[in-house]
């Protein structure tokens, strides 16, 4: 970007400027991707100057990708709270102790948070991330306890599906 060799960011950061105190920004697969020295406001951008020193088409290669910060630098959540990056791989189980399947991913759309579940057999769901649903997060075991509607759920987890078998009979 420009003549000075600056790159730009977009943060998704609720204070954008904090995406700067988190140190060196990774790829998905964990990789440095740029380690911020400096940088300035462009509008709802920033333009930054970093430690890595790229030709510019090495830069434009990377366009679009992804910056995380590593999960090391991120502070203690309060009570309550978690990491969205926590919950991927965490079991989510029925109240009633049904396995629904494993968090694949979150996804947010617009409308708040989804939670993706990935149950042992066919196509991943999506079910809503809120209290109502998921009453109890134990990120000590990485369990989510759920209570969706049986409608949300996919055939084959509804306790009215008749391919459904009970994990705790008698």
């Amino acid at each position: 970007f420009g003549v000075r060799g600056e790159v730009r960011v977009r943060s998704f950061t609720d204070d954008p400027e904090a995406i700067f105190d988190y140190g060196p920004l990774l790829d998905a697969a964990g990789k440095v991707v740029l380690t911020p020295v400096r940088h300035r406001s462009l509008n709802d951008l920033f333009s930054v100057t970093t430690q890595e020193q790229h030709q510019r088409e090495a830069w434009e290669a990377m366009r679009g990708t992804l910056l995380h910060a590593p999960r090391t630098a991120l502070p203690e959540t309060d009570e309550g709270e978690v990491y969205v990056a926590d919950l991927i791989g965490a079991r989510v189980v029925h109240v009633d102790g049904r396995e629904l399947g494993v968090v694949k991913a979150v996804q947010n759309f617009g409308a708040g948070e989804l939670i993706e579940v990935k149950p042992l057999a066919g196509a991943t769901y999506l079910l809503p991330f809120t209290e109502e649903i998921f009453p109890e997060i134990d990120m000590v075991t990485r369990v989510l306890r759920a209570a969706p509607d049986d409608a949300l759920l996919p055939e084959g987890l509804s306790a009215s599906d008749p391919t459904h078998t009970d994990p705790n009979p008698g």
